[in-house]
């Protein structure tokens, strides 16, 4: 059976770096693959991404050995053991904002005696490249759970919700922070809220024992919240970095001027 390996560097302290797919094709998933991120998040909340084609990325990117993740539109047992039962290493669980909360996610995450995932499906094992048996006997060692901090809730109740056993990751997500405390949506600012509130996550997330993640915009952003001790951290879209980088060529020839373009 293969290794979760972005779940055993962060087990081991170190950070991993990943991105998410936001458009609804595979050929995006194969090319990114390509490229060297350990973990590719397949974007279920706030895209036109179905269902197949999340599965048939996660084919995809377990092939290439990068760690198929999958953020699910919502924390409801249905959609985390679908993406579980067609092939994701792991989930990213959105608006994660009371311990109840979190107890759902991880029993819907995890197998007995941890959780209440029932057994079933062919595709998880096969992304694995082990057999079902196998399969369910150490998913639990290699399944990723990461939680979304992006509400005040979560930063005021963010020790009850890391006394939840079976979270690797708490997650924060910076446009819907920023959103929760009357702030325009924005990765990073200097507002006192937003920045006592994410030290708070890291520093909480660090005495249970568990990772602190966070999405930034750009590598140095990436560069700078790892040297703070987050580990797991994704780097704006690959639809962002298509349009950042079609605007810088467009700038530099004098196009479209003015025309702002989507950076999530």
């Amino acid at each position: 059976m293969k290794i979760n390996h972005v779940r055993a560097k962060l087990k081991q302290g170190e950070p991993s770096v990943g991105t998410w797919l936001t458009l609804p094709d595979t050929t995006a998933a194969r090319l990114m693959a390509r490229v060297g991120f350990d973990w590719l998040t397949v974007e279920l909340e706030h895209t036109p991404v179905n269902f197949e084609t999340a599965a048939n990325s996660f084919a995809i990117l377990a092939a290439c050995n990068v760690v198929p993740l999958a953020r699910v539109p919502w924390n409801t047992g249905e959609n985390i053991k679908r993406v579980l039962d067609t092939g994701a290493w792991g989930i990213v669980v959105p608006m994660v904002n009371s311990k109840a909360e979190a107890e759902a996610a991880v029993a819907a995450a995890r197998y007995a005696p941890l959780g209440q995932r029932s057994i079933g499906g062919q595709l998880h094992a096969a992304n694995f490249d082990t057999d079902p048996a196998a399969y369910y006997a150490k998913a639990n060692e290699q399944l990723l759970v990461v939680l979304m901090a992006e509400h005040l809730d979560a930063i005021e109740r963010a020790d009850e919700i890391l006394t939840v056993p079976g979270i690797d990751v708490i997650f924060i997500g910076p446009n819907d922070l920023h959103n929760s405390m009357g702030k325009p949506p924005a990765f990073d600012s200097e507002h006192k809220e937003f920045v006592d509130g994410v030290q708070h996550i890291l520093k909480t997330a660090r005495k249970r024992g568990i990772a602190a993640g966070i999405h930034v915009l750009d590598a140095a952003a990436a560069k700078r919240r790892i040297a703070e001790g987050f580990q797991f951290i994704a780097v704006t879209s690959e639809a962002g970095m298509m349009l950042s980088k079609a605007q810088e060529i467009t700038s530099t020839l004098g196009l479209g001027a003015g025309k702002a373009v989507a950076k999530y």
